[in-house]
């Protein structure tokens, strides 16, 4: 009985955790969003131990919120008392008021978090580990810091938070548009960590990727929110989500080149291809886009061998003018040799500052790693897959980088 619970108050925290710390800052204030956090790690807790003993209950969702809403009850009258403050106790979860823009509650906590008052990385720190439950180490991963930047950044926002006076239950729509970017990156990562999961066993978390498409479809929903860039970021993440099945069919990581393409699911594809033609009208550019536009060359080829190559170099080129990272200039590398030959690749990664590199990722040299074994240099080729090897965390991704191992040997 312990191991099906577990899983299933797992579950729960990956389905309940932002609901739950959302009714609750609506309720309390996002001013006491440690307070929030605590019960709803306590409600957890509570339910492994309490539905080990005495079985699931029939709401298993209103029993957390109820867990929890009573921990912060408590929580406050002992304030109460220590601090004098007269009777105080917790109200109920409010309604949306005529002034509030956002009648979801998670969608609403995610602008309250970027509020301008921030700077943008604490914005997205903050909202990925309050709203997601995110630990710092998935943060960290994803902003591609350490976590101890990571830390000092929420820290910061929770303080400079305390500070800001304003209403957290309300988010009027004349505050949107000044959010939107912070919490368009909230979106994009959070479908990156489902998608390119750093957790345990896991390649996929289907639920957090799906918890990021119900957001996204959200904003591009709403006139406030639904501009050019929002209808690109919805496309990304459908047309890359339309590839689940084919990417762990079997149980196993497959790459795109060993994709069967029959198995991409066609509803997804196309209501991605409709939010990208959506994103193309006016001027605007930005990384949602481009990002969007390579994935949909991916999505359109019939075959591995059929991609564009030379349109996804292009884009990759722009999106290097507009969001510069390592990251783009690796899978830039990659598009290239694609095109051109791994030694054409390679020379494209060599050319990379050294000190550009995330520390750590495990992804460059793996790439590396492959290039050198398509160009039949395969001493290098094993040196730089071994030490992939020893950087990845996941199982998938190391039987992954085994299977590129065993194929480096002469023909």
């Amino acid at each position: 009985m312990a191991a099906p619970t577990h899983a299933l108050v797992e579950h729960f925290f990956r389905h309940e955790y932002g609901r739950l710390v959302a009714q609750l800052a609506r309720a309390i204030g996002v001013a006491r969003l440690e307070l929030v956090e605590d019960v709803v790690q306590t409600a957890l807790v509570r339910a492994l131990q309490s539905w080990s003993l005495r079985g699931v209950p029939d709401d298993p969702a209103g029993w957390l919120y109820r867990v929890a809403r009573n921990a912060a009850t408590d929580a406050l009258r002992r304030e109460r008392k220590q601090s004098d403050l007269g009777d105080r106790d917790l109200p109920e979860p409010l309604e949306p008021t005529s002034d509030d823009a956002i009648a979801d509650d998670q969608l609403r906590l995610l602008f309250v978090c970027c509020h301008p008052a921030l700077p943008l990385e604490s914005q997205v720190a903050l909202a990925l580990k309050t709203l997601c439950g995110f630990s710092t180490g998935e943060i960290a991963a994803g902003l591609l810091t350490n976590e101890e930047n990571v830390q000092k950044r929420l820290f910061r926002a929770k303080e400079r938070l305390r500070e800001v006076n304003f209403d957290p239950s309300v988010v009027p729509p004349e505050r949107l548009p000044e959010r939107l970017e912070a919490v368009r990156t909230v979106v994009y990562l959070l479908f990156n960590e489902g998608y390119h999961s750093t957790h345990g066993n896991e390649l996929v978390r289907r639920d957090v990727c799906d918890e990021a498409i119900r957001l996204g479809r959200l904003l591009a929903a709403d006139p406030a929110t639904g501009s050019p860039s929002t209808f690109a970021l919805l496309a990304l993440m459908l047309l890359n989500a339309a590839r689940f099945e084919a990417r762990i069919a079997g149980g196993g990581q497959h790459l795109l080149q060993d994709q069967d393409r029959a198995k991409w699911d066609p509803a997804l594809l196309a209501e991605g291809f409709h939010w990208f033609a959506r994103s193309g009208v006016g001027d605007e550019l930005s990384r949602y886009h481009l990002e969007a536009g390579i994935v949909s060359k991916h999505a359109a080829a019939t075959s591995f061998a059929a991609t564009d190559w030379t349109a996804i170099v292009g884009l990759y080129d722009l999106l290097l003018r507009i969001a510069p990272s390592p990251l783009h200039a690796l899978n830039r590398a990659v598009a290239v040799a694609e095109r051109d030959g791994p030694a054409v690749g390679l020379a494209e990664l060599h050319a990379i500052p050294p000190a550009s590199i995330p520390e750590g990722y495990y992804l460059w040299p793996a790439v590396v790693g492959e290039l050198h074994r398509r160009a039949g240099d395969f001493p290098a080729a094993r040196d730089q897959l071994a030490r992939a090897y020893r950087l990845a965390t996941s199982p998938s991704e190391r039987e992954l980088i085994l299977q590129r191992l065993k194929a480096c040997t002469p023909p």
